[in-house]
């Protein structure tokens, strides 16, 4: 049997890594997806989130080409400030190395992202902190354990598809954990209880409870649309939760954000669900 070779990475381009300059900071409300009008449908809640949390310890890094485009960006921030919680750490919030055919196209698997995590490293160690967590998933999409692991880091909790990863700088250094989630409150037994928790880091997360938000004011009165804003702190160790939709309780996301179709269409069975049982 003749084993496939996986094909070669493509060339690395030639990029610097440097502080979010002002005049990138608009692509940076956008996930650096410049060209992308789904996008700016969640755009405030971004720059709401960025102004609160450059007070807080925010760092953001982009990668640049010569030609001053953002290929690549990585923000981090105090572990205190993130979903987690631990002492003296910081906690990566992502990494993301531009992959679409759209703007500057396809770059990952040339090297960006660890370029990114490195100067993130370098930076954190500078800060005094005592090491560096991040987040990663189970699952062969964005945020990927295993690509973590393969930097050097290691399991310090999991939830879930969700694995908190750390790397300590320091002997001194006590691993990270995640903050559990807590049980909801009972909504309105006569009604679809759509749940949104928000703090508007993400543009994905911001981007399906913009959709849940429009799907359940157009659906009427037997939906009921809660909004959570979870940038505070003591919020998000109230519910244990930063950015989740729930829909009677169940995760209305999993994976990438669902479009807006999709989304009603989500909440409009469990509306007429409701409504059968209510009419016998």
């Amino acid at each position: 049997m003749r084993l496939r070779r996986r094909p070669p990475s493509p060339p690395a381009p030639p990029v610097r890594i440097v502080d979010l300059p002002e005049r990138h900071v608009e692509s940076y409300f956008v996930c650096l997806e410049d060209w992308s009008s789904e996008m700016t449908e969640a755009r405030d809640l971004k720059q709401r989130w960025f102004e609160q949390h450059r007070e807080r310890g925010l760092r953001v890094k982009l990668a640049l080409d010569d030609d001053d485009r953002a290929l690549g960006m990585i923000q981090y921030l105090p572990i205190e400030s993130s979903p987690a919680q631990g002492d003296d750490l910081y906690m990566i919030l992502c990494i993301w190395v531009h992959g679409y055919g759209q703007g500057v196209g396809d770059v990952q698997g040339a090297g960006i992202g660890s370029k990114l995590l490195a100067a993130a490293e370098a930076d954190v160690r500078e800060l005094g902190a005592l090491g560096l967590a991040a987040w990663g998933l189970h699952l062969p999409v964005w945020m990927k354990a295993s690509w973590f692991k393969r930097h050097g880091y290691r399991t310090a909790d999991r939830i879930g598809a969700r694995e908190l990863v750390w790397k300590p700088f320091s002997s001194d250094a006590d691993p990270p954990r995640w903050v559990e989630p807590r049980p909801l409150p009972a909504g309105d037994s006569g009604a679809v209880d759509v749940r949104a928790f928000c703090s508007g880091w993400c543009p994905a997360a911001n981007l399906v409870h913009e959709r849940a938000r429009r799907a359940s004011d157009e659906l009427g009165d037997d939906v009921s649309f809660v909004s959570v804003d979870t940038t505070d702190r003591v919020t998000q160790l109230e519910y244990g939760r930063t950015d989740e939709v729930l829909v009677d309780g169940r995760p209305l996301q999993r994976g990438a954000p669902p479009s807006y179709a999709a989304v009603r269409r989500r909440i409009a069975r469990r509306q007429r669900r409701l409504r059968r049982s209510r009419n016998g």
